[in-house]
Parts: C-alpha cells; structure tokens; sequence
C-alpha cells in the first residue's frame, strides 16, 4: 500500500521535477537572463496566479459548500508558529551563533503556493482536486499576511524597516479578498462568459510558469562557504520533524482527509524562494538563505513523496 502511494506521489514529484529543471537549465544557460526571470515573476505573482484564484474561487467556492472557510487562513498561521517554535528549539539545542533570524524563517516559511498546487493537480482528480485546491488559497489567504510582514521584518530588522500596511496586501491575498467579496454579494452569479473565460485561460497558465519561476530561483542560489552543521540540522527540523509532527498531530486529531493532507504537505514543502526575494530586494547579507532554499529543494523531491505516501498509506489502513 505504502509502495503504490510512493509510486502516485513520486510521479508526480516528478512532473514537478521536470518542469522546475526547464528554468533551471534555462536560467543557467542564460537563455533566460536574470532580468527576465524577475520580469516572469512578477508576471506570475502579480497577474496569472492571482487569475487563477479568481477563476477557482469564483468558480468553484461557495459559503454553503464551504462553511469552516476561515479555518484554513488560522491553520497556516498555526503552521507558521509550529515552523518558528521547531526552528528556535533547533538553534536552543544545537547551539547555532550563526544568524538565528534567517535560520528561523527558512524553517517557518515554506513554498505553501506553487508547489502545493502543482503536487495537488498531479495527484487528485475532479472534486478532489477542486476541493484542495480551494483549501490552498484559502491557507495562502493566511500565509501571505505573515510571510510579508513578519517574514519581511525577521529578514530585515538590521536596517529597521518600517512596516507599511499595504505590504500585507500581496496580489493573490487581494485575489482571494475580492473572491470571497463577490461571491458574498452574489455578482460572481452575473460575470459574464466573455470576461470570466479569458481570467481563466491565463489562470491555466499558472503551474508550469510557476515551476519555471521556482526552477529558476533556485538556479540564481550562490553556494559559498557552506556550513554543513547547520545546514544538516535545518535540514532536519524543515524536512523530517515538522513533516513527521504534522502526521502525528493530523492522525492523532482524526482530520478529515483533504485537510490532513494539506497540513502534511505544507509542513513537508521547501523553504520559500520568497525569502531569497526579500533578501535580494532589501540588500541584505545572504548568510543561510540561499543554501537553505536550495538544499531543501534538492532533499525534498526524496522526503516529500515519501511523508506524503507514509501520510496516505496510514489514513487508508484507519
């Protein structure tokens, strides 16, 4: 049984694999130079995926059908505070002097939006894959307002950064706002066909694009003076603890299925390339960030089919 979900969920890592090493290659071989990644990027952020939140939740969202909806944005903050409480016993047990901030937010901060949403679409198929995929911008709903202020904050408190409110405000968060505003007021009833299908066909592009962004992030990482011992030990806390705490908890707790499954798969992600973003943007020394992205990457296209396979394989034995 164990060896079937393994198989399911390794295809699919798979897929992801392929598409991710497309703007790797691409970025390295400078076929696709920094600047047009950046411009790719903000593309995807800023209009594709914020399309395909409107077109999903316009779709395929409804309070009736959806009644416990704020639980998901309270489960990614309580994601977050299980990510940072694992990290500063990481750094109180190992002793790390190294910058604990930076560590912390590689280990509360994860990739909670590309990769969840392209592993959900290689593995479920019709409600299934309707049903998770609302749960993911749901939880990004909650995710995006502390990755973009407590995360911006953690990465930058040297240069004393003020806090801008609008900061919060990220496109796919406005997206998700003004889904769940329409459909409340009833007009998404009245968008007419020849304005909602053209925002749905760029919304589809949003997963391969997506994983050219990820694949070509990871390729910008500069791997100098590795420091094996903590990148050893953040590589447990991020990849094998909070995985393995998440499956505890979800069995112990007996969540339905797909909301077990999201909490496992969002505690099992990589560090979120945002962070090297935010790095980048506001100058800051790169101490942990860069290798910390791009190791959690590599190790989990192993450890994430195999906690996601030992994750199915127990709810199915239940």
């Amino acid at each position: 049984m164990f060896l079937d979900q393994f198989k399911i969920t390794g295809l699919a890592m798979a897929q992801i694999f392929f598409l991710g090493s497309l703007g790797y290659i691409l970025v390295k071989k400078n076929i696709l130079s920094h600047q047009g990644l950046e411009a790719l990027s903000r593309l995807v952020i800023q209009i594709i995926f914020p399309a395909l939140i409107l077109a999903q939740m316009l779709k395929n969202f409804s309070f009736n059908l959806y009644p416990d909806w704020w639980i998901f944005p309270l489960v990614s903050l309580v994601i977050t505070v299980i990510g940072l409480s694992v990290g500063w016993g990481l750094l109180r047990l190992s002793g790390v002097k190294t910058d604990k901030l930076q560590f912390l937010s590689l280990v509360a901060f994860q990739n909670s939006g590309y990769l969840p949403l392209a592993l959900a679409a290689a593995i479920f198929t019709g409600q299934q894959a309707n049903d998770i995929f609302i749960f993911i911008f749901l939880f990004l709903l909650g995710f995006d307002l502390v990755a973009w202020s407590l995360g911006i904050y953690m990465l930058t408190y040297e240069k004393q950064v003020k806090f801008r409110l609008r900061s919060l405000f990220s496109p796919p968060v406005i997206a998700n706002l003004t889904s769940l505003a329409l459909i409340a007021l009833g007009i998404n009833k009245f968008i007419p066909d020849v304005l909602f299908k053209p925002v749905s066909m760029v919304g589809n592009c949003t997963l391969p694009l997506a994983m050219l962004v990820v694949g070509g992030n990871v390729a910008l990482v500069q791997l100098k003076n590795i420091d094996k011992k903590i990148t050893s030990i953040f590589l447990l806390g991020k990849l094998i603890i909070l995985p393995l705490f998440g499956i505890l908890i979800v069995l112990k707790l007996a969540l339905p299925h797909l909301l077990g499954f999201l909490i496992v798969m969002q505690l099992a992600m990589p560090s979120a390339t945002s962070l090297s973003v935010i790095i980048r943007r506001f100058n800051k020394q790169d101490a942990l960030i860069s290798q910390g992205i791009f190791f959690s990457h590599v190790i989990g296209l192993f450890t994430i089919p195999l906690f996601l396979s030992l994750y199915l394989s127990l709810v199915m034995l239940k």
